[in-house]
């Protein structure tokens, strides 16, 4: 099940809040170590923010992405683009030396065919990096006691860690603790509340946008009890986790 199905209105001012994570970047270049070469598929890569920074690192990426808005800006960043499904991927298979998907598999309808195409396209010896938040990772994330209805619909988009390494056997788990706001992720926020009631931060994540649109009282009254409680000096700063698959094709 996908949070969202439209990423036109984020990509309008995705980059205006959000970047790389160093936090989850440390993870992604162990994971990614060891490949054959530096062509680099990143799939579901948005605007491509992972994708340059690798660049800077010698990577040679391509960022896949089915939202021509997204793309767009990626592209402005003078990267390779190519606009498809991460489920049916046009990359021939054996093309590229590493694959990555960072925070794009609970969009996905049918995770278990993205990981097909993600290993598919890989050459022998390829490396695959997958970044996301398992149903583990988000059981301490507090805001779900200030927006009660996201509980079913994270449980349902957030498969555990064993339902994923069932679907990449022999990966490995590199854990992630974000330290900095640069990525802007729901992980990243829920250490810094007075963003999170602001709508220019908020509004980047499809969680916020989702609740927005299905649950607008909510979200309006879980808001002004975290006003309430950031101007009390009460209000929580928990860092959320997440989870670098690293898995490596024979």
């Amino acid at each position: 099940m996908s949070l969202l199905r439209d990423y036109t209105r984020q990509a309008q001012t995705y980059d205006e809040t959000r970047s790389a994570s160093p936090s989850v970047l440390g993870p992604l270049r162990e994971a990614l170590a060891g490949a054959p070469g530096p062509r680099l598929a990143d799939i579901g890569g948005g605007t491509g923010n992972y994708s340059r920074a690798l660049r800077d690192e010698g990577w040679d990426p391509v960022v896949v992405d089915r939202e021509p808005a997204m793309l767009a800006r990626a592209a402005a960043k003078g990267l390779d683009t190519v606009e498809a499904d991460a489920r049916r991927l046009p990359l021939a298979e054996g093309s590229v030396d590493a694959a990555m998907l960072v925070s794009m598999l609970h969009h996905v309808e049918d995770p278990a065919a993205a990981l097909a195409e993600a290993r598919r396209i890989l050459r022998p010896g390829g490396r695959l990096a997958l970044m996301v938040f398992t149903r583990e990772d988000l059981a301490d994330l507090w805001l779900s006691d200030y927006f009660p209805s996201t509980r079913a619909w994270m449980v349902e988009s957030h498969p555990t860690l064993a339902e994923l390494l069932a679907l990449l056997q022999g990966a490995r788990r590199i854990g992630v603790e974000f330290r900095d706001l640069e990525d802007a992720s729901l992980a990243a926020l829920a250490a810094y509340p007075e963003h999170i009631v602001d709508p220019a931060w908020h509004r980047q994540t499809s969680y916020f946008e989702r609740l927005e649109r299905d649950h607008p009282d909510e979200l309006a009254a879980g808001l002004a009890r975290l006003r309430g409680e950031l101007a009390a000096g009460t209000a929580p700063r928990r860092a959320g986790l997440a989870s670098v698959l690293a898995w490596a094709k024979p």
